[in-house]
């Protein structure tokens, strides 16, 4: 297998997301990738951030994990992108550097790349779906190719059933959501490997 390399990106307010992203990154380790795991710059005020205990303490958390760059974007063959819903479409930090990556569009660098997607939200009707569906509507823009888990392994029926990408209620991913993203970012692996090939 030729080995790809796969972005895992996400944004995290209370830890939900960062856990998705560290167990995918470690499926895609595991699987024969070569990973890089990145965070999405906080946008939010540091005075509203640190005025709630559980984001600062995630923020603090995360900050020895780099903040991800235009050239992780050149560099990686396919993407798993993690954040939550935020009526029905992803966090507003995550769309802010969506928005910064005319320049990579514009020159073809997004084009013909994997990408896959999950996200959490406060209950199982908060959007989740509609995010997911959003970024895959985004992705295709740049010409590349969507990666879904569908339903390919029990584990996506363990984890709540959604074919789309795994899902989270915030605060409670567990063993079988973890198996359901292993899956998702396996398959993200083997597919890019096929394209790469």
């Amino acid at each position: 297998m030729t080995k790809p390399n796969i972005l895992v990106v996400f944004y995290s307010t209370y830890g939900t997301n960062h856990a998705v992203a560290q167990a995918a990154a470690e499926a895609a380790g595991a699987a024969g990738a070569e990973v890089r795991l990145r965070r999405i710059a906080e946008t939010a005020p540091e005075a509203v951030v640190n005025g709630q205990d559980a984001w600062k303490a995630q923020a603090e958390k995360t900050s020895d994990i780099p903040v991800v760059s235009h050239e992780d974007m050149e560099w990686a063959d396919g993407y798993f992108f993690s954040a939550p819903t935020r009526y029905g479409v992803s966090a507003s930090q995550l769309r802010v550097f969506i928005d910064t990556l005319g320049p990579l569009w514009m020159k073809g660098a997004l084009a013909n790349k994997t990408f896959t997607a999950t996200t959490s939200a406060q209950n199982a009707h908060g959007g989740q779906e509609a995010t997911i569906l959003s970024l895959y509507t985004t992705v295709m823009h740049w010409g590349a190719i969507i990666v879904a888990p569908g339903y390919t392994d029990p584990a996506i029926f363990e984890a709540g059933g959604n074919p789309y990408g795994y899902s989270a209620n915030a605060g409670s991913f567990d063993d079988k959501g973890r198996a359901a993203v292993a899956h998702q970012a396996k398959r993200l692996v083997a597919m890019t490997a096929k394209l790469k090939a």
